[in-house]
């Protein structure tokens, strides 16, 4: 199946509770775990860090690591935990990640990135994504990008996502290879056209519905990342506005919050902490009357040791009386 809309894998974001907290207001999109290094599925605890509620589907789990072998063996725990696909970190710059030889550093060994998508291929049926950046260092020239996709496709990727920033390794933190290097839109539109037969998904700086629709006119698909979490009401026309769901099916802000308390409930009643869970719904409301309300309450209340589903009623309550 082809997505037209994704939201990025983020660490210590896009865990299961936010991504089941998107699912109350865009069914459609294709969600991504956390990335996992397949050092730390091969010798970790799988349940923990696999396990995932149905509802969370259509999900990609987007893998860290530089060794096919393994790589394929957690590509197949993917297929039996039944993930949609697998999506091979390329983009991350990280100086953890380098240290692994795995992320940003790996467009530099396009062959190896290769390796680790046949190996990937050969043991399961489930689709072989990769997520990665314009370039590195000193090697971001438009015809190095098309070297590492050409190579990297012939292995039989299905889709390559393409963070329109180039990444640098050394001198600039993660946060800042976010933001400094500057966009290239243009050089993924050209690689749309040079590899027409590739599904080419566009990512980085897209903060707006509108600014998705217009590159949905050069590429196959759009991701968004930080914009999505901090304003993740932002989702709620994707589903009509990119898959003709029909427009009386989007959820109000308020639908969304009640849409939650019963899976918050269960959380907690197992002895779930509500911070795991409230932490991502503090921007439900931004840019509303009474956001500022439900923020508060919020962060004030859910360390009581016996904050429960009551705290976010409560908080939902003070957003009404700005209305």
């Amino acid at each position: 199946m082809q997505y037209l809309f994704s939201v990025a894998p983020m660490m210590e974001r896009t865990d299961r509770h936010f991504r089941y907290f998107l699912r109350q207001i865009t069914r459609k999109s294709l969600l991504y775990t956390e990335m996992l290094t397949s050092a730390a599925l091969h010798y970790g605890d799988r349940h923990r860090l696999l396990d995932f509620s149905l509802q969370e589907k259509p999900l990609s789990l987007q893998l860290g690591g530089d060794d096919p072998l393994l790589l394929a063996k957690c590509a197949i725990w993917a297929q039996e935990w039944g993930y949609d696909e697998v999506n091979l970190n390329v983009g991350c710059p990280s100086p953890r990640v380098q240290s692994g030889n795995f992320g940003a550093c790996l467009m530099l060994q396009p062959h190896l990135v290769a390796s680790a998508v046949d190996s990937i291929r050969s043991a399961v049926d489930i689709p072989v994504t990769v997520k990665h950046r314009i370039g590195v260092d000193q090697k971001d020239s438009f015809e190095d990008l098309c070297n590492f996709v050409d190579i990297v496709s012939r292995a039989g990727a299905s889709r390559f996502t393409c963070h329109a920033r180039k990444a640098w390794l050394n001198g600039l933190s993660p946060k800042e290879n976010r933001t400094v290097p500057p966009l290239r839109y243009e050089d993924v539109y050209q690689l749309k056209q040079d590899f027409a037969h590739l599904e080419i998904e566009i990512n980085g700086g897209i903060t707006s519905i509108e600014q998705a629709q217009e590159h949905l006119q050069k590429v196959d698909a759009v991701m968004v990342g930080r914009a999505a979490y901090d304003n993740p009401y932002l989702l709620a026309q994707v589903d009509n506005l990119f898959y003709k769901v029909k427009e009386e099916s989007i959820p109000s802000r308020y639908q969304v919050v009640e849409r939650m308390l019963p899976y918050v409930e269960d959380w907690v009643s197992k002895g779930g902490k509500l911070h795991a869970i409230t932490r991502h719904l503090l921007e439900l409301f931004a840019g509303c009357p009474g956001t500022k309300a439900w923020k508060r309450h919020i962060t004030e209340q859910v360390q009581r040791f016996d904050a429960g589903v009551e705290v976010i009623e409560t908080a939902l309550a003070k957003v009404a009386q700005y209305q």
